[in-house]
């Protein structure tokens, strides 16, 4: 028997990507989340439009919005995990840089995992840094990289001014990195600190968060190369 519900959901999200603004949207948090502000700015929307089309894809079930972890004033809208899948391919990252370096805080947990994760998705070189750097990556992230195969130096932790050069492309994925530095990354993923909970679930969450990320941007950036 056919899920009626199943397609009543599909039925909404195809609705709410009929509007060609809502779909141009949606394309740009393909890579990268936003604040509410920046998608007015990056669409020319008034606030009230905005807020319009940001309600629609909120209820078609597409995205959901939370609050920073570095500036709770501040908001940022993100796709939700599976919410396109078989909708259509991610649109054209920008021009392949020479490296793609991740970034967040401490470079102790989150960047270090999305960049074992990159390496194992894409030949593209790739690096990690903090804006604070550690002395070491954290215990569970060590754990959570066992666990699924990856490779991770305990004592290979940097600074991002010693990391970053040109033709880099630059990802943020943490709020306070992102919100830190003088120059804002090209890309955002707020991804929640697991570091707090310092329980493995959170730290098994941060992984599933960054793996569907990276392979978006993997798959706009290498798209002949198939997740593996």
């Amino acid at each position: 028997m056919v899920d009626i519900s199943d397609v009543e959901r599909r039925a909404a999200r195809h609705a709410a990507l009929g509007d060609p603004v809502r779909l141009a949207m949606v394309d740009d948090l393909l890579l990268g989340d936003r604040s509410p502000g920046e998608l007015g700015e990056a669409f020319g929307l008034s606030s009230n439009l905005l807020a319009h089309h940001l309600k629609v894809l909120q209820e078609a079930g597409l995205i959901t919005r939370t609050r920073s972890e570095a500036d709770r004033r501040r908001s940022y809208v993100r796709l939700l995990p599976g919410a396109l899948a078989r909708l259509g391919p991610a649109p054209a990252a920008p021009a392949t840089p020479e490296r793609v370096v991740f970034v967040c805080t401490h470079n102790s947990a989150r960047s270090q995992l999305a960049t074992a994760l990159w390496r194992r998705r894409s030949p593209l070189p790739t690096a990690s840094a903090g804006t604070r750097p550690a002395a070491r990556v954290h215990p569970r992230a060590l754990a959570t990289a066992r666990r699924h195969h990856l490779d991770l130096d305990s004592r290979a932790t940097a600074h991002i001014s010693d990391t970053v050069r040109a033709g880099d492309l630059v990802v943020a994925v943490c709020d306070n990195a992102y919100e830190d530095l003088p120059a804002r990354p090209p890309l955002h993923w707020s991804v929640p600190d697991p570091v707090p909970a310092d329980t493995d679930d959170a730290f098994e969450r941060a992984y599933d968060d960054l793996r569907d990320r990276v392979d978006r941007l993997a798959t706009a950036l290498h798209p002949s190369h198939p997740p593996l």
